[in-house]
């Protein structure tokens, strides 16, 4: 926070490497806005709380900087002298320095990425045009593309997170500082434009320092969906319409005119206010309040661009010509206002503005704008489409495409993506749910039953029937549990919304936890008591099973090649267009099995899948439930789609888009565009232009195999086998203390147990992270490749260089966990293993840990060939070396307040200051926190 925020020129100039004095290159302005922003913070620091606690996050820093370079023991001696002379209000102070640190740090590094993005450079940056220029090459047509494009679907899908810890009013400063960098960035900015800009920037910074980082209260499961809302305001709304067009535009490039315009592929989803697994207040009601808030945001939407478009077609009659549909529908216009009486473009969408607010009326939903006179609400969002169809058809006729390609032209493209609903809403449950849900309404309608102790070909055989059966299940005659009440509200909910809004609404009904074919075949009948399904076998709905644990993974092929032999279930996958979504969960089968066995076995269960769906002539579409951290699926989109095996993407995938990082990536219009472009992009590649075989060579999955296998016996080993190791975690991560913080509607476990399999995947990967352990990316990885060697001398490590280098499963692999090491940092996990109070239990666990550690990097960089971690992405190094100074204070921090919490220090200000290293130190690890 001083003039030397991050290090100097001098300092870095030093070194010759290459790669170094190309990143240096790539990221000067990025060096200056940290400093910028660094300077600000620090004087805020300074005039706010006074020159002492200035010094004192300086000295931190700079003992913090030694510490970790060299795990210096005089630094740390120093370091916790420091710290245990402050009082608990100087730490509070000081962890809120470090935390803004971080996040200003965050605005300066993603105002550097749309920098590069502008320029050309970045990773991402064109990714679309390199990729349809890639095909082009490949002799793929526009004609073939737009056909490619007619039933492809890419659905990111929004979640709601129990870890998400920025607020949305800290959130909307720093949109302001980055506005403001933007501009500075953008325009040649007068002295005094300059001055006023600066500041403007002190401005922000100090609303900031003054703005509470932490929720005082909790949020609602509505909070949430509100939350979530705001990300279209941001990009969704406009970004997508935009890249659908602009893709369009570029196919027409090619000469190639095709017919029609170019489907809208890209469809956004959502969890938030539908998924009711381990969420007891997610309700029929709160479901029903989250279609309208969604419905709500986008009629608004709607009506403020036709209020605008209104302004602008100020097109006269006399001047121009117009179509007989055109002034059939100004004619129904009830605008009658003189002064628009020779404008008919105006008058037609005065009666679209009437009809589209009489249609938000009939659903029931909030708009703040009223319209000039009455109108027949849209029976349908088709009906809205006609009309604004009309307006488009007539300017082309007339000459006037430049007009029609403007505001009405991202309008329609908005209408047709979003409909009246805005976002698809899945909703989710526990098969355990359903099936208590099932047992309760069979045992009821056959006295004597007990469903729960049938067997599976039993109960296969008893649900086919009743899917079948005309009649209805469930009795009104019946007093069933709250349980069965609430799942039934909610499916008489969904089956309210198709006919409110449409089938789009809600179009998936997914099974968390799905574990055989009766789990799918109780969603059907559930359906079925709701006219969702019907016993002709149509399916109104898709019915999703989530395959999360390794076990599942394995059964995942033969479950799915059983349900669609069996005649009753593909009648209804027949009726959805012979398209069957399966869910993939990652964080589950990485907490039950490892990084590296989960990252295999959902490998291998889409090589059994894409065999199985080919033999029944059933598309495939694969739900890919990953997370924003590496410990739970996430890295790099592009790299994780492209390293599908064949078959698995074929043009349609859904991703989920986790919590904690969606405003990393979606509070920024252009950020977001570039994070859709290369979902896009990547669909297609793995599609279209990657090798058609579902698997590699014989022999990679072999080795793959047996590395996954030794990984799997070392993960297993250590989490479920170690005694002692529950205790451990509860005692050396913030598990704990993340529980107290107001950051999500979901509990952190699925039961009041410590157990680990009882603990969300969510927070499980969280608590390692924060004490910068990283332990669900990494563990077991380098004993696995140790004992491969030692079995397979005759192949060694030159195989599994080549594995590195021909395989894109292997090489995505390795590379998120040199992302995963490099952030992480064995010095300052130490001082989180002492909090344990067993010392033998300590030194025998965290002596493993460390050992494993060390063995992970060690391999990782032989493979990779590499001298150290990220030297294949100097930018990302650097950056996360610029962070250490700033991160690794609040880690210190946070110990020494742990210390004190546990042992009961009454000021609330020590639990307050917990919660704000968290906020703090997951910012400055982003992905990985």
């Amino acid at each position: 926070m001083s003039l030397q925020t991050v290090p100097s020129d001098a300092t870095e100039q030093r070194s010759n490497r290459p790669e170094d004095v190309q990143a240096l290159e790539a990221d000067v302005r990025l060096r200056d806005d940290i400093r910028l922003l660094g300077r600000i913070l620090g004087d805020t620091v300074r005039d706010q709380e006074g020159e002492d606690v200035f010094d004192l996050v300086e000295r931190i820093r700079q003992t913090s900087i030694r510490f970790h370079r060299d795990e210096d023991r005089l630094a740390r001696r120093e370091l916790e002298q420091i710290l245990d002379s402050m009082s608990t209000s100087e730490t509070v102070r000081i962890v809120r320095a470090f935390s803004y640190f971080s996040h200003l740090a965050n605005i300066a590094e993603d105002q550097n990425n749309i920098r590069q993005m502008r320029a050309g450079k970045g990773g991402g940056s064109g990714v679309l045009v390199a990729t349809l220029a890639k095909a082009k090459g490949a002799g793929i047509g526009a004609d073939a593309l737009r056909n490619f494009f007619k039933s492809a679907l890419v659905s990111p899908v929004l979640t709601a997170h129990p870890t998400e810890v920025r607020r949305k009013s800290t959130m909307d400063r720093e949109m302001e500082v980055a506005g403001l960098l933007d501009r500075r960035e953008r325009v040649a900015l007068t002295p005094d434009e300059a001055a006023a800009s600066d500041e403007q920037l002190r401005r922000e910074v100090l609303t900031l320092w003054q703005t509470n980082l932490l929720r005082r209260t909790k949020l609602t499961v509505l909070d949430e969906v509100a939350n979530g809302l705001s990300f279209y305001d941001y990009t969704f709304l406009r970004e997508v319409p935009r890249l659908v067009n602009a893709l369009e535009d570029r196919l027409e490039e090619g000469g190639e005119q095709a017919a029609g315009e170019l489907a809208s592929f890209l469809r956004m989803g959502s969890w938030i206010g539908g998924d009711r697994d381990g969420n007891p207040f997610v309700t029929a009601d709160v479901m029903r309040g989250t279609l309208r808030l969604q419905s709500s945001r986008v009629m608004q939407f709607y009506l403020n661009e036709l209020h605008v478009l209104g302004s602008e077609l100020s097109i006269a009659a006399h001047l121009a010509d117009v179509s007989e549909d055109l002034r059939t529908l100004a004619e129904r216009s009830p605008d009658t206002s003189p002064h628009r009486s020779g404008e008919p473009y105006r008058l037609a969408v005065s009666g679209i503005y009437a009809r589209l607010t009489a249609t938000a009326e009939k659903l029931k939903v909030e708009i703040t704008r009223r319209p000039v006179g009455k109108g027949a609400p849209y029976a349908s969002v088709k009906e809205l489409q006609a009309d604004l169809d009309v307006l488009h058809r007539s300017l082309i006729s007339n000459n006037a495409r430049v007009i029609a390609r403007g505001r009405l032209r991202l309008l329609r493209r908005a209408v047709d993506c979003f409909g009246f609903h805005l976002a698809r809403l899945d909703i989710r449950q526990n098969s355990a749910v359903h099936e208590r849900t099932i047992a309760e309404l069979m045992d009821a309608a056959n006295p004597g039953m007990s469903y729960l102790a049938l067997g599976e070909d039993a109960r296969i055989s008893l649900l086919t029937n009743e899917l079948r059966s005309t009649r209805a299940l469930v009795s009104p005659f019946v007093k069933y549990s709250d349980e069965t009440m609430g799942e039934l509200n909610v499916f008489h909910a969904a089956a309210e919304a198709h006919a409110m809004f449409g089938s789009d609404a809600i179009p998936q009904c997914i099974i968390s936890m799905c574990k055989g074919m009766s789990d799918m075949l109780e969603v059907a009948v559930l359906l079925k008591e709701v006219g969702l399904v019907h016993p002709s076998g149509r399916s109104a709905i898709n019915i999703v099973p989530l395959f999360e644990t390794i076990e599942d993974l394995q059964a995942s092929s033969g479950i799915m090649d059983r349900m669609l032999s069996l005649h009753d279930y593909r009648r209804l996958v027949d009726s959805r267009g012979s398209v069957q979504e399966v869910m993939l969960g990652y964080s589950d089968s990485n907490k039950d099995g490892g990084f590296v066995t989960s990252g295999w076995e959902l490998y291998k269960a889409e090589i059994g899948l894409v065999d199985v769906f080919e033999r029944h002539h059933v598309r495939l579409r694969l739900f890919h439930g990953r997370g924003g951290s590496v410990g739970r699926g996430g890295g790099p989109s592009y790299d994780a789609i492209v390293a599908q095996p064949g078959g698995a993407v074929n043009g349609q995938i859904r991703i989920t888009e986790q919590g904690e990082i969606i405003s990393s990536k979606y509070s920024n219009a252009e950020v977001g565009r570039n994070n859709l472009e290369i979902l896009a992009a990547a669909t297609l590649d793995a599609s279209l232009l990657q090798p058609s075989q579902s698997a590699p060579r014989r022999e990679y999955l072999t080795a793959m195999d047996e590395l996954s296998n030794l990984a799997f016996k070392a993960y297993r080993g250590l989490v479920y086998e170690t005694d002692g190791f529950v205790d451990y975690f509860w005692s050396s991560t913030v598990i704990n203390e993340i529980a107290t913080l107001n950051i999500g509607s979901r509990p952190a476990s699925r039961k009041k147990t410590r157990a680990i399999e009882d603990l969300r995947a969510i927070p499980w990967v969280f608590s390692w992270a924060q004490c910068r352990l990283m332990l669900p990316g990494w563990y077991g990885f380098g004993s696995a490749v140790e004992q491969w060697i030692a079995e397979h001398p005759q192949q060694g490590m030159p195989f599994l260089k080549e594995l590195y280098k021909e395989w894109p499963f292997f090489r995505m692999l390795l590379s998120n966990m040199d992302m995963v090491l490099a952030k992480s940092s064995i010095a300052i996990a130490s001082r989180y293993a002492e909090l344990v109070p067993d010392e033998a239990l300590r030194e025998k666990i965290f002596g493993r840990i460390r050992r494993e550690w060390h063995s992970c990097i060690e391999t990782l960089l032989d493979i990779m060939g590499q001298d150290r971690l990220l030297q294949g992405n100097p930018l990302l190094e650097r950056s996360v070396r610029h962070r250490f100074p700033y991160l690794d204070p609040l880690n210190h921090v946070q110990v020494e307040l742990l210390r004190e919490h546990r042992a009961q220090n009454p000021d609330e200000q020590v639990l307050r200051g917990i919660q704000l290293t968290i906020n703090g130190i997951s910012a400055g690890l982003r992905n990985t926190g």
